[in-house]
């Protein structure tokens, strides 16, 4: 038999390191290790009860398991309008200007399919989510990263941007609030990101998922004058409305920009259950004070997460966002893969090491907040044991 072998694209990427690691974690479990997982951003808390009650309302309706459109219902791209507009201050045309995803990771392959032919630049923020420079490797795209460093607060260097070679860059992944460091959006940075994207052409792609999370002033990318023109902006319920499991997000720019990636979208996945668009919708329609109760969870839990970091010895901004407490381990550790990896071995604590974000961050470690008090304070009297 002639032998098969994968496409040559496969051999650019590799497996997902979470995905990895968690198999590891499971065998370390099967021989009795209880290791407790401070890696992963899946909330542990549910969505409102509004939203799981509308939930099992709707479904059960005999009507509702068909197929739905790939725009999804008008009353989802609504409550996405209401919501941009009464929490980021942004108006949004439900009808042409936002497109349900099934996910934003899963946005990130529709943009590039849209944006990018094989050969052509992108621009990955060093460190950032790994998704953004796997799918560029599968798009056969150029990658070129552009350094986020500590010593500029984590925060695009314009002047180096300028420098490059930018003929054949035609996308651009910014991420704020910022993962995994934890980096607050501005107004300013988002402002100096339009202006490049516009100056060289270049799609300005701003992931935005951690907003309302231990974050006072949400803030969108498309809340600058003249962003839409070309700026899109991905959001998700996954962190900020407890859902990582229902897959609901979405991607909100100018007409022209949102009919492309749907003529993508429509030739790889189709719409979302309309029970669960229904739910979303509830979410969107979440009061100040469910925010504000998820925040109070996490606010408790970033408290303990910092006394660990205290103990190792690591350094980190008591200003950052999100669902996560990013650090900087001690100079007697080569790499915080050294510390994560003696964490997880010695102490059954598994902590995410920075270096899979980028070389940027392989001096840190991360803690995911998506677990409660006990078992922070669990991982804390392990880790005091070995260290």
């Amino acid at each position: 038999m002639k032998k098969i072998v994968p496409a040559k694209r496969l051999s650019s990427v590799s497996e997902y390191y979470f995905s990895m690691k968690l198999k590891e974690i499971a065998e370390m479990n099967k021989a009795g290790k209880n290791v407790i997982n401070l890696g992963i951003g899946s909330p542990d808390l549910p969505p409102s009860e509004e939203t799981v009650d509308e939930l099992c309302r709707s479904a059960r309706d005999k009507q509702a398991h068909g197929y739905q459109p790939y725009t999804g219902i008008s009353e989802l791209r609504q409550a996405f309008a209401d919501w941009y507009k009464n929490r980021y201050r942004v108006e949004l045309n439900p009808d042409t200007e936002i497109q349900p995803l099934i996910g934003s990771k899963e946005g990130i392959l529709h943009v590039s399919l849209a944006f990018l032919n094989p050969g052509d630049a992108v621009l990955i923020p060093n460190p950032g989510y790994p998704t953004y420079r796997s799918v560029s490797h599968l798009m056969e795209a150029e990658i070129i990263s552009y350094d986020l460093k500590d010593s500029n607060r984590w925060q695009p260097d314009f002047e180096a941007l300028e420098r490059m070679d930018l003929s054949k860059v035609k996308l651009m992944w910014v991420n704020y609030p910022h993962m995994p460091t934890g980096t607050k959006a501005t107004k300013e940075v988002f402002r100096k990101l339009v202006d490049f994207g516009k100056k060289h052409g270049i799609v300005i792609c701003n992931d935005n998922p951690y907003s309302f999370i231990l974050n006072e002033s949400p803030t969108s990318i498309l809340e600058i004058d003249g962003a839409k023109d070309i700026c899109i902006e991905m959001n998700s319920l996954s962190k900020s409305h407890n859902m990582p499991g229902w897959r609901m997000a979405m991607s909100a720019s100018n007409p022209q920009f949102i009919q492309w990636i749907l003529k993508v979208k429509s030739n790889i996945d189709s719409g979302q259950f309309k029970p669960m668009m229904l739910a979303a919708v509830k979410a969107l329609q979440a009061p100040d004070e469910w925010y504000a109760e998820i925040n109070e969870v996490y606010g408790k839990r970033r408290k303990a997460a910092e006394k660990i970091f205290n103990l190792l010895d690591c350094s980190f901004d008591p200003e950052q966002s999100g669902l996560f407490l990013w650090g900087k381990v001690p100079e007697k550790y080569e790499s915080g893969e050294e510390l994560a990896d003696k964490i997880l071995y010695e102490g059954n604590v598994f902590l995410t090491p920075g270096f899979i974000f980028g070389s940027n961050g392989n001096q840190y470690i991360r803690i995911s907040l998506c677990c409660d008090e006990a078992k922070l304070e669990e991982s804390l009297n392990r880790i005091k044991t070995i260290i």
